[in-house]
């Protein structure tokens, strides 16, 4: 039990610094392309706009690796701590301290957030903005003179530290060997907790002071990973054979590594292939001194070639690493696939009856990967069978607890319910193949022509299943959306109305006070309602709407004057702040009904 929950915890270190990092990737490539062309060294020496590639290092990339981070934990409020407390990381070292932003920022916020929870329900009405900012205030400038004595020096320490121990290994020949760390790590999901914890800031050192880093090489090196995939490709059998091409040419050129995965978990004896492979990748790169400017995100082979520095023995040895890395592998494959046959099973774990949704989501460890692809994949079916239905890419940790069906990956599904587990989870095995999408797209249709149905039918003005219970949205456009999701589905109002939604409470807030808000559609929106109908979001923890916190929200639609009787009902039990606390504490659908006591 106990390796387990280290295991876990590594796992979602892991995910979160690659959170931090991924959505900022675009930052760190540009840095790495003006520190290229403008260095000495470069095709346009440049010390002026030089300049602008040490700003960028030093103050730019750590307050956004900071700013993310600290929007994980706590949103924008989050956020804005975490980047105050960054700057005492940053002035406090001589050195860039992406390391320190990674720390210091989750942690700002996390404290922030604590310190909320314990006012909440203890101020004041009206004194919640004043509170909000001295405590935002406070612990943000606290922190930043606490980083800038403490962390920014420990870090640079620890950097300075890490850094020597990965010469002395490229020295030693010890630097290949990660390998035996780094391939198994991909497998279980631990590579961004070694990539993007510490090879990245170490790697940004060694780019300051040498102009490139073989340490952006190690985890991006798709060789290993192809070299599997082409012996899958002429010597595996079924579906394995048919799929592996399409696979490798998506992780040589796409970069999108997950899709070898599968592939090796059929044949758990392959792990040796991409091991070895990656070892002598690696020291092809240390041999013939390879290098990138920046982190190759995704790791693609031309975004490789894009981020090598502009030298003819730089380009040949990062070629060379990788091509290397795929014939080992390859070679090495081919005796494990030809000796046994691989057991190719499929799982299909959907239900007999999957909810209606408005969106689906896919997960993967950081977002940018085997979710992009799997989205892909399936929002073209499900654009065909019903518009209004979003398919989205994610990160499993920036899943909303309120996702209504996530697809994963096997191996990560269990981290995906724990993220969100009210929702419908589908687990795949192959993103190409996968059995699931066609059944996915065979339940949607079903629900489809039924939701069409119902649309045809009268509808009450309350339904119980439009009373949605513990729903927690991160801004009051989530919150409205969601409420005018729910009339179309269950045929109240067109798609329509919902921007007609958000739009009136843009003209004139429709929060009501006693943290009851009530969002409507415009006058224009009145042809765009088929049937008078209400839904009702339970949010525990408040929506914001412009700086007062909902905790009950009411979505109309009226048609011919049929919903004001109820409307004055709601008026006047709300007015009660006693009935508003027990809707928001109720348990279940009936309580809320009975408490507005509504015959339909």
């Amino acid at each position: 039990m106990g390796r387990l929950n280290i295991k876990i915890t590594v796992q979602k270190l892991g995910n979160f610094l690659s959170s931090m990092v991924m959505s900022n990737i675009s930052a760190f490539m540009v840095w790495g392309l003006f520190a290229a062309l403008f260095m000495r060294a470069g095709l346009f020496p440049n010390e002026k706009l030089l300049a602008i590639a040490d700003i960028m290092i030093t103050y730019l990339i750590p307050l956004l690796i900071a700013y993310t981070g600290g929007k994980l934990i706590y949103d924008q409020r989050g956020a804005v701590v975490a980047s105050i407390a960054a700057v005492g990381v940053i002035a406090g070292s001589n050195i860039p301290m992406v390391l320190g932003a990674m720390i210091i920022g989750p942690l700002g916020a996390y404290i922030v957030k604590k310190v909320d929870a314990l006012f909440e329900g203890k101020i004041k009405s009206g004194f919640e903005m004043l509170v909000n900012n001295f405590t935002a205030t406070i612990i943000s400038g606290g922190l930043t003179i606490i980083a800038f004595f403490t962390i920014g020096p420990a870090f640079s320490f620890v950097t300075k530290a890490l850094t020597s121990g990965i010469y002395w290994m490229t020295e030693m020949g010890l630097l290949p060997f990660t390998s035996i760390l780094i391939e198994p790590a991909k497998l279980l999901f631990l590579n961004n907790a070694l990539n993007h914890g510490i090879l990245l800031p170490i790697g940004i050192e060694q780019v300051v002071e040498k102009g490139k880093s073989i340490l952006f090489l190690m985890e991006a090196n798709p060789g290993p990973g192809v070299g599997v995939l082409m012996a899958y490709s002429i010597f595996g059998r079924g579906t394995s054979k048919r799929s592996a091409p399409g696979a490798a040419a998506i992780q040589f050129f796409g970069g999108i590594h997950e899709v070898y995965f599968p592939f090796i978990l059929m044949r758990p004896l392959l792990i040796l292939a991409v091991i070895v492979g990656g070892i002598c990748g690696i020291a092809t790169f240390t041999f013939l001194d390879g290098g990138l400017i920046s982190p190759a995100s995704p790791g693609s082979f031309l975004v490789i070639m894009a981020l090598s520095p502009y030298h003819a023995n730089t380009y040949i040895a990062n070629v060379a690493g990788v091509l290397v890395a795929g014939m080992v592998s390859f070679l090495i494959s081919v005796p494990i696939l030809k000796t046994g046959k691989a057991e190719e099973t499929v799982d299909s774990n959907l239900a007999n009856s999957i909810p209606s949704v408005d969106k689906i989501y896919f997960a993967c460890d950081a977002g940018m990967g085997s979710s992009v692809m799997g989205a892909s994949l399936l929002r073209k079916k499900v654009q065909e069978i019903d518009s209004n239905i979003e398919v989205l890419h994610t990160a499993i940790n920036a899943l909303p607890s309120n996702a209504q069906l996530v697809i994963t990956q096997k191996e990560l599904t269990p981290r995906a319910k724990k993220k969100a587990p009210d929702a419908y989870h589908i687990s795949v095995e192959h993103f190409l193949t996968s059995p699931e999408y066609d059944i996915l797209i065979e339940h949607l249709q079903k629900n489809r022509e039924d939701s069409i149905m119902t649309v045809m039918k009268p509808a009450n003005l309350l339904l119980e299943e439009n009373i949605f219970l513990n729903q927690d949205f991160t801004s009051k456009e989530e919150a409205i959306r969601y409420a005018g999701n729910a009339l179309v589905r269950t045929g109240y109002v067109k798609e329509s109305y919902i921007e007609a939604m958000i739009e009136r409470d843009e003209m004139l807030s429709t929060y009501m006070g006693h943290g009851v808000a009530i969002p409507h559609g415009t006058e224009e929106a009145k042809k765009d309602v088929i049937h008078s109908g209400i839904t009702i979001i339970q949010a525990p923890k408040g929506v914001d709407f412009n700086g007062q916190k909902a905790r009950l929200i009411f979505g109309i639609a009226g048609k011919d004057g049929t919903h004001l009787e109820i409307l004055s009902k709601i008026a006047v039990i709300c007015s009660d702040s006693n009935n508003i606390e027990k809707m928001i504490q109720a348990k279940t659908a009936k309580e809320i009904i009975s408490i507005l006591d509504i015959d339909n």
